[in-house]
């Protein structure tokens, strides 16, 4: 029988109500039988989610202060919960456990892991489901990074004979036992590596949106959205900020070649996004998948004569980036200039002495920062084949009456990278998106 592992979020489960769709959604398709989900989110604007309410606690007990007000909404929540889906089940003992647990020694990761440990267990009982407590499964090592393999050899072994069960996301423990979480939004993640273990034949994660779209609609009026989009695709448009799901979720099953489906909660009849390794061979999809972009960059541009045949002249300035702790996003040169772009948040705290120290080890003729840079991802696969996308960007650009500051192409010919300043940032989305997107 094909398997599907289905992940839910946290707006998804943010009451009975959504829940009640979630378990529709599940037992509509037996395949359904391995599910992560997150802790409840957000019932409206005013809401506050179940893993703030945590945080406040933590916060609270660490300074010496009375918590009991967020565990009383804590409480209430989940009582609410399971009121109104008809379930018995007591979650007494577990909250006279987190009570322990902030009096004496109050660990941030713990408290933030037990939303999803409370919601596993009420939806558990309310599908009739096996519970798997992910701190047993998913390993983190003692410097708190994540260890993929053993984590894919345990979930293997404890869900080798079964037939339903349901798994918090978001969080594992050391060897020790001590509770480690992913970064927000790593229930994602979980749902993964959960989808690895058991072979499965697709990963559904389900939010509240129906899958990707082609550009963030805060800029674009109504993107369309995207049906097919690739692993590399979207790590692509996922480094600019567009995506819907956790961007570290794609390797587990990037690596045996597992498709996602981003489908949305409130409208399953929707088919929603479907990130693939391929595209498939009939597909005759967009030139260009999506568009996305960020702000808050600044461009270090350094020229000298010859630079071109002074052997390890671009590696010094890296390594000088480098001592300094600042990661570079890209690095256009010419025979006689490089540009790297870094995030201007690095930069601020020691711009003079990287100036200072470009200055004194490279004897540059010219050396200067330009801040307020924006960097627009424009990636698709189908550009590769297609002649003319880019200068139809390039146009749409000109004709809007804005400066290029920056162009970079990848390798791979599937992503062009155009800096602009950030006053023009949303113009030239706009315009490029209605050039080579919407006439598509």
């Amino acid at each position: 029988m094909p398997r599907t592992v289905v992940k839910f979020g946290g707006s998804s489960l943010a009451s009975a109500a959504q829940i009640k769709k979630a378990a529709a959604i599940i037992r509509s398709d037996e395949a359904r039988c391995f599910v992560v989900v997150s802790a409840p989110g957000k019932r409206d604007s005013t809401d506050i989610k179940i893993t703030d309410l945590l945080y406040r606690c933590c916060d609270l007990a660490v300074a010496g202060l009375n918590f009991d007000e967020p565990l009383a909404l804590i409480r209430d929540r989940f009582s609410e919960i399971i009121t109104e889906l008809g379930i018995t089940l007591d979650l007494e003992a577990e909250m006279e456990t987190i009570r322990a647990h902030l009096s004496e020694n109050p660990q941030r990761d713990y408290m933030a892991s037990r939303g999803e440990y409370l919601n596993a267990k009420v939806i558990s009982a309310y599908l009739g489901f096996g519970f798997l407590d992910a701190a047993r499964c998913v390993v983190f090592r003692d410097n708190g990074t994540f260890d993929a393999e053993v984590t894919n050899r345990n979930l293997s072994a404890a869900l080798a004979h079964a037939t339903s069960v349901v798994v918090p996301g978001f969080y594992g423990a050391m060897n020790d036992g001590t509770i480690c979480t992913f970064s927000r939004g790593g229930s994602d993640v979980t749902g993964a590596i959960v989808a690895r273990a058991v072979g499965a034949d697709l990963y559904e994660n389900w939010t509240d949106v129906s899958g990707m779209l082609a550009a963030d609609p805060r800029i674009v009026h109504n993107p369309r959205s995207i049906d097919y989009i690739t692993y590399q695709e979207l790590r692509e448009l996922a480094y600019m900020g567009a995506s819907v799901m956790h961007e570290d979720a794609v390797f587990p099953v990037r690596k045996v070649g597992i498709p996602i489906n981003i489908r949305n909660t409130n409208a399953p009849a929707d088919a929603g996004t479907m990130i693939v390794p391929a595209l498939p061979e009939n597909y005759t999809g967009q030139r260009v998948t999506g568009i996305a972009g960020k702000t808050g960059f600044s461009s270090i541009h350094v020229e000298k004569s010859m630079m071109n045949s002074e052997v390890g002249f671009g590696a010094t300035l890296l390594q000088i980036l480098a001592s300094h702790q600042i990661p570079f996003e890209h690095c256009p040169t010419g025979i006689d200039t490089i540009s790297v772009v870094v995030g201007t948040d690095h930069l601020a705290p020691v711009r003079e002495s990287v100036v200072e120290e470009i200055s004194a080890r490279l004897h540059p003729e010219i050396v200067k920062v330009e801040d307020n840079l924006a960097m627009i991802a424009v990636v698709g696969e189908g550009m590769v084949f297609s002649k003319g996308t880019a200068a139809g960007i390039f146009r749409a650009i000109s004709d809007a009456g804005i400066n290029i500051r920056m162009i970079d192409q990848g390798s791979s010919e599937m992503n062009i990278i155009i800096g602009v300043q950030e006053e023009d940032y949303a113009c030239a989305i706009n315009s490029i998106y209605q050039s080579v997107i919407r006439t598509d």
